[in-house]
């Protein structure tokens, strides 16, 4: 099962949506930006995807998310960045 985890990131704390290859949603969860709050999810998350890939991905690549993305890159996760305006396009 290849998992997706999204995460709208925050100063506080961030919210993860994570999705398998058919869209379903396995999880939706508010996460204080703290390090044993991210260290479960990520074992959390990992879980879920029983040892396949997971690919995670956030709209904020600096401030907020900076201990998620440390953390997640000291463990060899996939991170992706993906602004907010990709996502929800401004009109005219």
């Amino acid at each position: 099962m290849h998992l997706w985890a999204g995460i709208d990131a925050g100063k506080a704390h961030h919210h993860c949506v994570v999705i398998d290859a058919d869209g379903n949603r396995l999880l939706s969860q508010k996460i204080p930006n703290d390090e044993p709050a991210l260290l479960e999810l990520i074992a959390s998350v990992l879980k879920l995807g029983d040892g396949d890939e997971v690919v995670w991905a956030t709209d904020l690549n600096h401030g907020g998310p900076a201990l998620l993305i440390a953390i997640l890159v000291a463990h060899g996760q996939n991170i992706l960045y993906i602004p907010g305006r990709i996502v929800h396009p401004r009109c005219c």
